[in-house]
């Protein structure tokens, strides 16, 4: 399955699963329904500000359209293991960067994702996922990256990482003259009903 139709069938999988139409997520993310129809059919390669759109309305993280199709057989439960050749990479259309999905088919709460980012490059998402609480921590491996978490701007050099909460918005921004390769792990965690409120920005060593 190439990345284009990786992305149609979780994006309609994702949508399916919470009985939104396409005007109701159409309604929920800002991007219009033709825009989610085409991606559906993978007749559109969106970009990564237009999956965070999605995103966002369907309550999920944006690596969850890099994920295989849930559920699995009893003759072909989800494999624990995945060699590099099957590790699903995309390239956003419009800032270059690419994100490589390192985590394996099997299900886990922690996800792994290795980027590279142009140098030059920036890319600005909403992250304001209100009804998950998703959270993150950005390793940066070589290069330099300059990310603005909410009104806070952090700059990494090699060997720092960066702890955030995906509920405010985040710019990205590699402004040296090589590319910047970093390494995110993700997860998400159940949100009590009772819970109004979270922090933002949780620690930070001083990362679409």
């Amino acid at each position: 399955m190439n990345i284009n139709a990786r992305i149609a069938y979780r994006l309609r999988e994702l949508r399916n699963a919470r009985g939104y139409s396409l005007d109701a997520l159409a309604e929920r993310s800002g991007v219009s329904r033709s825009n989610i129809s085409l991606i559906e059919r993978a007749q559109s390669s969106p970009t990564a500000a237009v999956l965070d759109k999605l995103a966002v309305g369907l309550s999920v993280a944006l690596a969850s359209f890099f994920e295989d199709a849930a559920g699995g057989t009893k003759a072909a439960p989800p494999s624990p293991f995945i060699g590099l050749a099957e590790q699903p990479v995309w390239q956003d259309p419009a800032s270059g960067y690419k994100r490589r999905r390192l985590s394996p088919p099997a299900p886990s709460p922690l996800q792994l994702v290795e980027v590279v980012f142009p140098p030059g490059g920036r890319v600005a998402l909403d992250s304001a996922v209100h009804d998950a609480d998703i959270h993150q921590q950005i390793w940066l491996l070589a290069g330099r990256m300059e990310l603005t978490v909410g009104d806070t701007a952090w700059t990494l050099s090699t060997g720092d990482c960066l702890s955030m909460q995906l509920n405010q918005p985040v710019v990205f921004h590699n402004p040296g003259t090589k590319p910047a390769r970093y390494l995110v792990a993700l997860t998400t965690l159940a949100r009590p009903a009772h819970r109004l409120a979270s922090p933002t920005v949780l620690s930070a060593r001083n990362d679409p």
